[in-house]
């Protein structure tokens, strides 16, 4: 990955300690590539610089906060990308078994929607979320399969119920 160079490298090691400490604790793990992790970070200050808000540096910004709210680091895809391919689709966010497995960042595909002017005649069609309990902590989400892990007490997604509930997504 090239670098964006557009912060200093105080800067970036700062922001890199912010992101550290903000997983600590948590079922969230960054990538061991430093190099990725350096560039990403450079990206996302520059994104809270210019935007206000850390976009991902992987997708094009309208410069519209509620526009952009999807992608907005962390993006609304994560829990699924984490799932599917046990990392997020920047390579920012890995699962304890993609780093377990010793394989390096690669591409997946962007779950990125493109935003349309719904017309009368068509049809948005509608999927229901189910409502995920964590049996251990009580966390709840809502998401079409559980997440990897509960991002507050780290329980595998065995250890989540599914609920009664469900939203329209």
């Amino acid at each position: 990955m090239t670098s964006f160079l557009n912060n200093s490298t105080e800067e970036i090691d700062n922001y890199i300690k912010k992101l550290k400490t903000s997983v600590k604790n948590t079922s969230y793990n960054l990538t061991l590539d430093e190099e990725l992790l350096t560039d990403l970070c450079d990206g996302l200050l520059t994104g809270e610089k210019s935007l206000g808000y850390p976009f991902c540096p992987c997708r094009e910004n309208t410069g519209d906060r509620k526009t952009d709210l999807h992608a907005i680091c962390p993006c609304i895809y994560r829990e699924q990308d984490l799932a599917e391919y046990g990392m997020c689709y920047c390579g920012l966010y890995v699962s304890d078994e993609f780093i377990s497995s010793g394989k390096k960042p690669f591409p997946i595909p962007d779950r990125q929607f493109e935003p349309t002017v719904p017309t009368p005649e068509i049809t948005i069609p509608q999927t229901a979320l189910s409502v995920w309990r964590c049996s251990v902590c009580g966390y709840l989400c809502a998401m079409d399969t559980p997440p990897v892990k509960c991002p507050v007490c780290r329980a595998s997604s065995d250890r989540f119920e599914k609920g009664a509930m469900s939203f329209i997504k």
